[in-house]
C-alpha cells in the first residue's frame, strides 16, 4: 500500500471513530507498527492530526476568541444554560466556569434565587449584576482566549472553597481520553475546582464529542451528567454513558 493511500485511511478511521490504535491498523494491513507510528508522526508534524500513547486522535479545531464563540450555536448553548439552571437548588455553593455556554447558565439562573455563586470568570459575574444570589469572583491572571483568572492565586481561593456543584466547561469530549481543553494551566485550574465540588457537570454542544484537546482535566466517570441537546443520535452518546455519569436532555 502506498504512503498516500495509508495516510487516507488514516484519516478516514479518525473520522469515523474519533481514534486510531496503530497496533491494531498495523495489524489490519498486515505492516510494522513502526510504519503506521512513522506515518502518524509526520502526519502529527503536518498538523493533520494529533498523537498520543499508542495512535493518534483527530485534531480539535482551534477556537475563535471569546467576542466570536458567543455567536456559534446560540440557541442549543440557550437551551442547553436553561435545563442546566434547573439543578441548581436554593442555598447550595455553585461553581460556574467561564465559557460563552456558561455564560447562558447564569442568564438561566432565577433572580430571586438565594444560593452563593463562585466563578474565576468576570465574564460570567457581570451576567450575575441583578440576581439576589451572593456572586464571589476569584482573582488571578487572566488568561484572555477563556476569559478566567488562573495562576497559584486562583488555585489558593479555590481551595478555600467546597461547591455543592460545578459547571465544567471544555473543548472537548472523548470516551476514551475523557474532557479536555486547549491551556495547560486552564486544565490545571478545572481540575482544582473539580477536586473541591461535590458533583460536576458538563454542558455540551454536539461538535465538542470524538474530539480531544491537548490537556485533560478529567474522565468522564468523574462527572455527575453531561447535559446533551435532545436531538443528539442515540449512538453518538452511547460511548458517554456509565454507571456515574447521567445524559441530561435539553
Amino acid at each position: 500500500m502506498l504512503t498516500t493511500q495509508r495516510r487516507a485511511m488514516i484519516s478516514a478511521r479518525l473520522a469515523r471513530d474519533g481514534q486510531l490504535v496503530a497496533k491494531a491498523i498495523a495489524d489490519e494491513l498486515g505492516l510494522s507498527e513502526d510504519t503506521i507510528r512513522r506515518d502518524l508522526r509526520e502526519m502529527a508534524a503536518e498538523g493533520l492530526l494529533k498523537r498520543v500513547h499508542g495512535g493518534a486522535l483527530p485534531l480539535t479545531p482551534p477556537l475563535p476568541d471569546f467576542a466570536s464563540r458567543q455567536t456559534i450555536a446560540s440557541q442549543v448553548k440557550r437551551r442547553l444554560g436553561r435545563r442546566a439552571a434547573e439543578l441548581v437548588k436554593p442555598a447550595q455553593i455553585v461553581f460556574i466556569d467561564g465559557g460563552t455556554t456558561n455564560a447562558e447558565l447564569a442568564r438561566a439562573l432565577p433572580h430571586d434565587l438565594r444560593a452563593t455563586i463562585v466563578t474565576h470568570s468576570p465574564t460570567i459575574a457581570a451576567e450575575l449584576e441583578h440576581h439576589v444570589a451572593e456572586v464571589v469572583l476569584l482573582g488571578g491572571r487572566l488568561y484572555k482566549h477563556s476569559m478566567v483568572a488562573t495562576g497559584a492565586a486562583t488555585v489558593a481561593a479555590i481551595e478555600q472553597i467546597r461547591a455543592d456543584i460545578f459547571f465544567l466547561g471544555v473543548t472537548a469530549i472523548h470516551p476514551a481520553h475523557g474532557l479536555s481543553t486547549g491551556d495547560y494551566e486552564e486544565a490545571a485550574i478545572k481540575r482544582a475546582i473539580a477536586r473541591q465540588a461535590t458533583e460536576t457537570y458538563v454542558l455540551a454542544t454536539p461538535e465538542k464529542f470524538g474530539a480531544a484537546s491537548p490537556h485533560r482535566v478529567l474522565g468522564v466517570s468523574e462527572l455527575a451528567g453531561l447535559v446533551v441537546p435532545s436531538e443528539m443520535p442515540a449512538e453518538a452518546l452511547s460511548p458517554y454513558r456509565s454507571d456515574t455519569a447521567s445524559l441530561i436532555m435539553a
